[in-house]
């Protein structure tokens, strides 16, 4: 353990010279501001909630840049250190390739969720300053939004590290970053839709498509944050899902941590077995 948390503490000081911590942290702070009081405008006249209308604007926000960042910061950690000779340096220490991967893990989702918690709690924070009425639910979805957002983002990391772990070179990895970016944020839904579209109900059951969401973890993460709450779900247009859904939250969450982990047990596979 000890050996793991001073990788993580590496990771952590190297985020802090390189400006990673503040770049994120006052990217997720910038957007969830204007977004909080861009979007909870309307909510006197429509009667909706105003942090519900934060939420929905989050977790569509997290959707599109968690992922990103949480690939960005970590396509490199195996592959880049082997490049750079930092590597063969750090193993020559009595420290195992195991431990050096989970304390990067660490480090980096340390990283992540700093940035998450302090960029969405000033969002929160500010919009309570202003007097809005706030109730229990509403903070309870708020911060099961900003759990879910961190455990997307260790998905993410470990997604990041299973490609360093593969590829021989740094650029590689942040092709291939980018391309996977691609396909779960945008071409995944697009291309779910139009095979539902053609289908028309006619072929594909609920459990398939069920498991079709599960296989993405920007989809499970979506369903879990816009229907886990009455007044979110129709707030979010997903009010119809939300009472048809047949994945639990316990299971969208058991999902998202699948995706964390398995990741993450392979790119440690494919390090153990990688030549220095």
């Amino acid at each position: 353990m000890r050996n793991i948390l001073i990788v993580a503490r590496k990771e952590i000081q190297e985020g802090l010279r390189n400006r990673w911590v503040l770049a994120t942290t006052l990217l997720l702070a910038g957007l969830a501001l204007s977004l909080t009081f861009l979007g909870s405008a309307p909510t006197g006249t429509v009667g909706v909630r105003a942090l519900d209308v934060v939420v929905v604007s989050l977790s569509s926000l997290t959707i599109f840049l968690l992922p990103l960042i949480a690939l960005l910061i970590s396509h490199d950690a195996i592959v880049g250190e082997m490049e750079r000779g930092t590597m063969l340096l750090l193993l020559s220490y009595p420290v195992g390739r195991w431990q050096v991967l989970l304390g990067k893990f660490v480090g980096h989702l340390a990283i992540l969720a700093f940035a998450t918690l302090l960029g969405y709690g000033a969002a929160a924070g500010a919009l309570a300053a202003t007097g809005a009425e706030i109730d229990t639910e509403s903070w309870i979805a708020f911060a099961t939004m900003i759990g879910s957002s961190i455990l997307l983002g260790a998905a993410f990391i470990a997604v990041g590290y299973l490609v360093s772990a593969l590829v021989r070179e740094r650029g590689t990895a942040g092709g291939i970053a980018i391309g996977i970016w691609l396909v779960f944020v945008l071409i995944y839904d697009m291309a779910l839709l139009g095979l539902l579209v053609v289908d028309q109900g006619q072929i594909l059951s609920g459990s398939f498509l069920n498991a079709l969401l599960l296989l993405n973890p920007a989809d499970a993460y979506r369903l879990f944050n816009l229907t886990g709450s009455v007044g979110i779900s129709a707030f979010s247009g997903m009010a119809g899902v939300a009472q048809n859904a047949t994945l639990s939250p316990s299971a969208l969450l058991a999902a998202l941590a699948a995706w964390a982990l398995v990741p993450l047990a392979l790119a440690a596979l494919a390090f153990s077995r990688r030549e220095l």
